[in-house]
């Protein structure tokens, strides 16, 4: 074939693969987008929400401007509380400019976590070590768009899509009703927001006004964070004067018969422990008691046994992980102990 015709076939070739990307490229964005008018899924959604008397011309748009991020999906299934040993997930939040800037938005809020240990019976560290860990008081409150990370996690999440669209309902119902751009506010990559990191659907159940402002204001305002947080405690079962946890004693090989590291209530007696070695260090606690059997791992190999009571379980509602709650308990004794030393 002369060189000339070579060249044109591989021309024709060219524009031909261009003329296909160029034809596949929309449709796949439109796989990927959200807008109502070539998404029915989104549309059912949308019809459902103007029933409950949101506008629709508002909730288009939202939708419209909403885009796919696959870096969420990405970052749910990397979880560092799915990863990380306790050491290294401790050594996260536990540091010396964490629990000093602890001591120092404690002292600053002091009232506001003086009046939410009163009316909920949570305490000030308690409170204060949260704020810690979700977004070390209010410095880092997310960097994603939290209608695009809904959405996103809504419909394409593998295995959690009911779950997010519930979510992202809340989250349009919730700016929309209070006449802010859902377009504007910033969060986690799991749709998290504010000062507390509240998902919407805990935003609407449990954010207090605590100011008495007239607004739930959880993006600006630390006082309604701290009633915020300290009316979900309440509302999950947070004992009054009562401890989290209890440091244990116990054998160098973990029992087989023992069911560690579950966030559920406290169901295993202080007798079945003891039964295997498993003992507390501390605390009145009876053989009748139940508890929360953990065991802490480390990186030359050695275990930490810690019994989390009641209060534990309920910080583990907060987010489903034994290491999320030994952290924010970690964190709420050494402010406690920082202020105690006048740190």
């Amino acid at each position: 074939m002369p060189l000339r015709c070579k060249q044109e076939r591989r021309f024709r070739i060219t524009l031909l693969l261009i003329g296909l990307l160029c034809s596949i490229g929309p449709a796949a964005q439109a796989d990927d987008d959200f807008d109502p008018a070539t998404h029915p899924e989104v549309r059912t959604m949308l019809d459902s929400l103007s029933k409950q008397g949101l506008a629709s011309r508002e909730l288009n748009a939202a939708m419209q401007a909403a885009q796919y991020r696959p870096q969420v999906l990405d970052a749910m299934s990397h979880a560092a509380e799915r990863r990380l040993r306790w050491d290294e997930y401790r050594d996260i939040f536990i540091q010396p400019q964490r629990i000093q800037q602890g001591v120092a938005f404690l002292n600053e809020n002091r009232d506001a976590l003086a009046r939410a240990e009163r009316v909920y019976g949570v305490p000030p560290e308690v409170i204060v070590a949260i704020l810690g860990v979700e977004t070390q008081y209010g410095r880092h409150k997310g960097t994603h768009r939290v209608l695009d990370s809904l959405s996103t996690l809504a419909f394409h999440h593998p295995s959690r899509g009911a779950f997010f669209r519930g979510e992202l309902e809340a989250f349009l119902g919730i700016t929309l009703g209070q006449g802010v751009d859902p377009t504007t506010l910033l969060g986690s990559y799991a749709g998290a927001m504010g000062y507390p990191q509240f998902i919407p659907t805990s935003y609407r159940a449990y954010a207090v006004d605590f100011d008495g402002d007239g607004l739930k204001d959880l993006w600006n305002n630390p006082v309604d964070a701290i009633g915020s947080i300290a009316n979900y405690f309440s509302e999950h079962g947070w004992q009054r004067h009562q401890p989290v946890l209890v440091e244990a004693s116990g054998p160098d090989t973990l029992p087989p018969s023992i069911d560690f590291n579950r966030t559920e209530p406290p169901n295993t007696s202080l007798e079945a422990l003891k039964r295997v070695g498993i003992e507390p260090t501390a605390g009145n606690l009876s053989s009748s008691d139940e508890v929360v059997p953990l065991a802490l791992d480390f990186a030359d190999g050695h275990v930490r046994y810690v019994m989390g009571l009641n209060n534990f379980y309920v910080i583990t509602r907060y987010n489903h992980s034994h290491l999320y709650a030994m952290a924010v308990a970690t964190l709420a004794q050494r402010i406690q102990t920082a202020m105690g030393e006048g740190a």
